[in-house]
């Protein structure tokens, strides 16, 4: 059934009744995960709860309009009216220091516990939707004059969901937010770098880094490459508990031994072989392609012939054959 409702109320009324009309188009599953029944809703309230008082709290009161909430084919869209606060960009919205618009009004809805007494409600939102394996909140539709924020309401990943509620459990407390991140981003693009994180948390590099080797410590991520081309996966106990084995090896890919049997066997074929061939054909980068091709050659597999563009490598061959 398709409705338009407005109403005009003081803003905790507004709040109260938008979450009680809201709720019964709020489905909800059930996740089995040991003995307990976690449930998987449309719209996890917290973030539904933080996005509603966003928009009420720092809108821009001088300007005529209302806050918008709509339910719509696949996503949940809350917009209200004025921009983003002075000092606010939508390239650093995860970690810029509370700047709010109408601060007395912020700091007694901190006081009631209407929203995070920290100020740091866009971590709740993005928490909110990632737990479930859903994307990040997308804010790309704010402009000037609107902030407008796309809650995705696709199907939950179950599996997903299941695993971080085990290694929550095994904490004892919540995944940082920027892990959360990393695990979203590597669930839905499969390989990830220091610097593809970075934009995601809107961190520096070595913030970065730091996350992803904290998640490689921890079991949840394989780190391949060397430090410059290092890249990482979904390690193998994940994909397995998210019941995609092959996928695995579809991203992990070859290991040492299989890439120089590739090498040796192009060269067989076709007599030599350069740098940007191998990098094509075993798909590594710059560095690893150095590092596979040294290899080769000092345990006396392989002989470079050549310098510089015109360098290229063939197979090694005894003196006493030639």
């Amino acid at each position: 059934m398709r409705f338009n409702e407005f109403r005009r109320y003081p803003l905790l009324k507004a709040l109260d009744w938008l979450e009680t009309n809201f709720r019964p188009y709020n489905p909800e599953q059930e996740l089995q995960v040991g003995l307990f029944r976690v449930p998987v809703p449309l719209v996890d309230m917290a973030a539904f709860r933080e996005a509603i008082a966003n928009a009420l709290i720092h809108r821009d009161y001088h300007r005529i309009g209302a806050v918008h909430v709509r339910l719509e084919n696949d996503a949940l869209v809350i917009s209200n009216p004025g921009g983003l606060v002075d000092g606010v960009t939508l390239a650093n919205l995860l970690v810029t220091e509370p700047r709010p618009r109408n601060r007395a009004l912020a700091d007694a809805m901190k006081r009631i516990g209407m929203v995070e007494r920290s100020g740091r409600g866009v971590d709740t939102i993005y928490r909110g939707m990632l737990k479930f394996g859903r994307p990040a909140p997308d804010y790309g539709r704010t402009d000037a004059l609107n902030v407008v924020v796309q809650l995705p309401t696709v199907p939950a990943d179950m599996a997903f969901r299941r695993m971080v509620v085990d290694i929550e459990n095994q904490r004892g407390s919540e995944l940082p937010i920027d892990s959360l991140i990393a695990l979203g981003a590597l669930r839905e693009i499969k390989r990830l770098s220091a610097e593809d994180l970075a934009q995601r948390i809107q961190r520096d590099v070595g913030n970065a880094k730091r996350t992803l080797e904290a998640l490689t410590e921890a079991g949840l991520v394989e780190a391949h490459g060397n430090t410059r081309g290092r890249s990482y996966t979904l390690s193998s106990s994940v994909y397995s508990v998210v019941s995609d084995k092959a996928a695995y090896t579809r991203q992990v890919g070859f290991g040492p031994i299989q890439h120089e049997q590739m090498v040796l066997s192009y060269i067989r074929q076709h007599g030599q072989i350069k740098r940007g061939e191998v990098m094509d054909l075993c798909r590594l980068t710059e560095g690893q392609t150095k590092a596979l091709l040294r290899r080769l050659v000092e345990s006396q597999k392989l002989t470079l012939q050549g310098t510089g563009k015109a360098s290229r490598y063939s197979e090694f061959v005894l003196p006493s054959q030639v």
